[in-house]
């Protein structure tokens, strides 16, 4: 045999044990549970109170923007 042909064979191989692997440990990650996130929630806590406390602030100043470019839009008379 060519030494390339048996280089490439080698190389094959390599790469179907890889995969073997590869497909093992993620075979073993599946069957273990997945970890409870401690900071997770507390996170998504506060990052929804923060979206709801600059929604309202934006609504506040929507409201006194609105009113005051209605105001100076309106006739004068």
């Amino acid at each position: 045999m060519h030494p390339w042909t048996l280089y490439a064979l080698e190389v094959a191989r390599d790469r179907e044990r890889e995969l073997q692997y590869d497909w093992l440990a993620a075979e073993v990650r599946a069957a273990q549970p997945p970890k409870p996130s401690r900071l997770r929630r507390p996170v998504a806590l506060v990052l929804a109170g923060l979206s709801r406390g600059t929604a309202a602030a934006v609504r506040r100043l929507d409201d006194c923007v609105a009113d005051d470019l209605g105001r100076a839009l309106a006739p004068t008379e």
